[in-house]
């Protein structure tokens, strides 16, 4: 599975995010956004949403940390990283 977390130094949710994937053993990219616009408009535009993290499962915008800590809890973040699952994405 190929996560991308896009982030701000400044972020305890991106923090928190990290620490969620890195506890599961899940490998990750993170795209630091903190002075970059441009990426930033993209992921308004590609989600609707203007905070950090946005993460992509699979290139899917699965959202922020709550809806990642929410696909966790429920088990359907193993079953996507298993490949028993795709993920959904977020609602703009």
């Amino acid at each position: 599975m190929d996560i991308k977390l896009y982030s701000t130094t400044n972020c305890s949710y991106c923090r928190a995010a990290k620490q969620l994937l890195t506890e599961r053993k899940l490998a990750f990219t993170e795209i630091d956004c903190t002075n970059d616009a441009a990426t930033r408009t993209r992921l308004v535009e590609d989600t609707g949403r203007r905070t950090v993290p946005q993460i992509y499962l699979d290139n899917i915008p699965i959202g922020g940390f709550d809806d990642l800590a929410r696909l966790d809890r429920s088990g359907d973040l193993a079953k996507i990283a298993a490949g028993e699952q795709k993920a959904a994405p977020i609602a703009k």
